[in-house]
């Protein structure tokens, strides 16, 4: 998993795509980076890079026009937007939906002054927000595990066409997603949670099953879903269904553990408890006996004390 951190722009450009106009407005000209506009990009691109949704692909064997231009572009043929990183170029492609904002409009009628409030309809979104769709593209070589990488946040609708819901990535982008060591970890994390809502109504088993898997997530590099099994559960009965469940979501084979991602997940500890209640607690807190304890009750639930308090804000 390559994780960007050192990022430059080195040019930028901006087109106008709006469903209301007539067609694409495009720009001839490259954007002035002064240094507040660099930041604003900079932001929008680092927080894109840091997203946890943020996935790889390889681009298709077909002709592609972004594949060709985006390859024209790093190859020194044409200007866009293009960053540098640790790992070298990179063309991006951000699509920044329009967000209402609003505005003062201050009129004058007889010597006399109105303001009044307006709604701006065409502002672009606020480096807080994030980026729904993008790509960070590559300049192709042989024997490269991926070509791109991009985010493709759709809103959930058992309505959406497969057409339009796979737009960006099948047919704008004209590339396949691949799965990696991140992906991997997190579905196994994920698969794991919602096991445990679903099958263990014990609130000291559904502990002790998140704490050994994340003991083993730290401590292994590669992990076989009927190894860490065995390790977690006793019953016979609750091993197999761990092993289909998982078998069904992805994880049929060992997973190489990306310890960059496991680092972010394990530092703070999140549970979600009955009553609508979420605790968020810091790994070395939720380690400390003398700070936080989960005490069980004997018949599958538990009392969780949280020890010395001080303050409440």
């Amino acid at each position: 998993m390559e994780y960007i951190k050192e990022v430059n722009i080195n040019e930028a450009i901006i087109h106008i795509l709006d469903s209301n106009a007539n067609g694409p407005i495009l720009n001839e000209y490259k954007l002035r980076l002064d240094d507040e506009n660099y930041k604003f990009i900079l932001k929008h691109v680092e927080k894109c890079l840091k997203d946890q949704q943020l996935r790889y692909a390889q681009f298709n064997n077909e002709r592609n026009i972004v594949k060709e231009v985006s390859q024209e572009y790093l190859n020194g043929q044409s200007d866009l937007l293009t960053i540098s990183t640790e790992y070298g170029p990179m063309l991006g492609i951000l699509k920044m939906d329009y967000i209402k904002n609003y505005i003062h409009v201050i009129d004058t009628v007889e010597d006399k002054i109105g303001i009044n409030i307006a709604p701006e309809v065409t502002g672009l979104p606020m480096t807080a927000s994030k980026i729904k769709k993008c790509a960070f593209i590559k300049p192709i070589r042989e024997g490269q595990e991926f070509n791109l990488m991009l985010i493709d946040k759709q809103k959930k609708s058992k309505d959406s066409e497969e057409y339009g819901s796979n737009y960006f990535i099948k047919n704008y982008l004209g590339c396949n997603v691949i799965e990696n060591e991140r992906d991997m970890t997190r579905q196994l994390v994920e698969n794991t949670d919602k096991f445990i809502k679903d099958n263990i109504d014990d609130v000291k088993t559904a502990v002790k099953t998140k704490d050994l898997l994340r003991e083993k997530l730290k401590k292994e590099d590669t992990i076989n879903i009927e190894d860490i099994t065995d390790e977690i559960f006793k019953d016979e009965t609750l091993k197999q269904e761990f092993i289909n469940f998982n078998y069904e979501n992805n994880i049929d084979k060992p997973i190489e553990v990306d310890k960059e991602f496991v680092t972010k997940i394990v530092n703070t500890l999140k549970f979600k408890l009955n009553k609508n209640i979420t605790l968020s607690i810091p790994e070395d807190i939720y380690s400390d006996i003398n700070s936080f304890e989960v005490r069980d009750n004997g018949d599958g639930t538990a009392n969780i004390i949280i020890k010395d308090v001080s303050t409440i804000r």
